[in-house]
């Protein structure tokens, strides 16, 4: 009996007309065989937990069974700035869509699957680096409650793939609850195709966003409810110190869910500058630019809409991204800190606490950990991560002052147990650096897939002390720290 047979595939977006894809065929790799399963998202999906033969060749290319419509979407979008109108899937496929347990649809996306016809003067192809990348980020921002794209398989093969070396092509298996970005109805609109633009936000607000529909300008209303979500994703982003690395407008996903992994990274010493795309040169992506770019990549998906949304109404919801982004950042640095009420001297305790990081170069994880642990192993252990001891002192002094203005529903003051629980619940400890997916990536080169899955056990559960996993919560070798990762895939 086929596994398929127990899902549920449905074929919304190649019921769109022909203008919006092509028709592709994956093409298969040579001897493909699995290097993760997820398989509890496995059996969200109703497949089986354990992969088995039919599976590894539907998904490698070797058997596409009838029941897929593999398609590339077409879009555009501008890339650091600059409009490029001819962009769309050029190594991915969207296979179909699968209803999950609990009645959500989401997509099925083959990336690294050969030649479409968007893949310009690429190979259509993935390497095993990237893609054990993607897969390890994907779970580590779901374990941390941000907004994402999943990962349900990695296959390797022994398909070569040349980028600045030769490497091995592999593939992985994409789950999204939707692949439409802004680049989408930017690609109608500069083409000046008016009624796909309408068709596509029809669908959009009919699939994704169905409370707008019976709003009075449902148009307008999605559009906010995009602000909004992108604005969220972003604080958590800057919250946890993730940086992306490529905020085209191709790559921000209309549901405001972190999408298209590539050269990421996590902050080790707290650098608001920090650059981790090596092809960045003029740090337009830089670590704290992003909440700017979030901003001028939603005035872009803005102008797109112009055709359904009045001018007037754009700009006016474009000014609520700002508001709504200190807004979550506020509330999100406030959960960091176990501050629940706002203070009018909260800004400038915050601030000084921004600057006390940067000048002392201290690692951004490890201190709000640390700092979520004075009730169990004291203040020293947060001075020692602190260059300046005086200053260091200072700030803490001033922190602790504040939180003794902290009550409870009972007028009492907030214990520090009390306190550090709640931050312990927000401030993780393990995180995915770099030079830890570096160590997994070269495991895996090897034959040895077993760092990525610990290190993806980790990452699932990042708020948790997992004294048997402490070393993945070490800081950074010198060589490891502020790594800039290659675009290339």
């Amino acid at each position: 009996m086929s596994v398929w047979q127990a899902t549920n595939l449905s074929y919304r977006y190649y019921s769109l007309p022909e203008a919006f894809y092509y028709l592709v065929v994956p093409q298969p790799v040579k001897n493909p065989h699995w290097v993760m399963w997820n398989r509890d998202l496995a059996e969200q999906l109703c497949l089986p937990r354990v992969p088995n033969d039919e599976l590894l060749a539907n998904f490698s290319g070797q058997v596409i069974p009838d029941f897929f419509q593999p398609l590339a979407m077409k879009y555009a979008g501008h890339q650091f700035g600059v409009y490029n109108p001819d962009l769309g899937d050029g190594r991915g496929v969207l296979l179909a869509e699968i209803e999950t347990l609990s009645g959500d649809v989401f997509d099925l996306h083959l990336k690294g699957a050969g030649l479409t016809p968007f893949s310009r003067m690429g190979d259509g192809r993935a390497v095993l680096r990237s893609t054990i990348r993607e897969y390890l980020c994907s779970e580590a921002m779901a374990g941390l409650g941000i907004a994402t794209t999943r990962a349900l398989a990695m296959i390797n093969s022994e398909t070569l793939v040349y980028r600045e070396q030769c490497e091995q092509g592999a593939l992985l298996v994409r789950v999204a609850q939707s692949h439409i970005r802004f680049g989408h109805f930017e690609h109608f609109f500069y083409t000046q195709q008016t009624d796909e633009l309408r068709l596509l936000a029809d669908k959009v607000i009919e699939w994704h966003f169905a409370d707008c529909q019976q709003e009075e300008q449902p148009y307008l209303a999605w559009f906010q409810q995009v602000v909004e979500r992108t604005a969220k994703m972003i604080a958590q982003w800057q919250a946890v110190g993730f940086a992306h690395g490529v905020m085209n407008t191709d790559n921000m996903s209309i549901l405001g869910q972190t999408f298209d992994y590539g050269p990421f990274g996590f902050l080790d010493d707290y650098e608001p500058g920090f650059i981790c795309n090596h092809s960045d040169y003029q740090g337009r992506y830089a670590f704290e630019q992003q909440p700017r770019v979030g901003l001028w990549n939603l005035s872009a998906l803005g102008y797109a809409l112009s055709p359904l949304i009045e001018r007037q109404d754009i700009e006016d919801t474009l000014h609520q991204y700002e508001v709504r982004y200190r807004d979550y950042f506020s509330i999100l640095m406030r959960q960091k800190l176990g501050l629940k009420t706002k203070l009018s001297q909260d800004s400038e305790c915050f601030d000084q606490l921004f600057q006390l990081l940067t000048s002392n170069r201290v690692d951004y994880t490890r201190f709000f950990r640390q700092l979520s642990c004075l009730d169990v192993a004291g203040e020293q252990e947060v001075l020692d991560l602190i260059l300046d001891r005086q200053a260091g002192r200072a700030w803490l002094d001033r922190y602790l002052a504040r939180c003794q203005e902290e009550k409870n529903e009972q007028g009492r003051v907030i214990t520090c147990h009390e306190r550090c629980s709640a931050m312990r619940r927000v401030n993780p400890k393990y995180i995915l650096r770099n030079y830890l997916a570096h160590h997994a990536i070269e495991e895996a080169k090897q034959g040895n897939y077993s760092e990525i899955e610990t290190l993806t056990q980790v990452l699932r559960h990042p708020f948790d002390e997992q004294p048997e996993h402490d070393q993945y919560a070490k800081l950074p070798p010198a060589w490891g720290k502020k790594l800039t990762i290659s675009c290339s895939s």
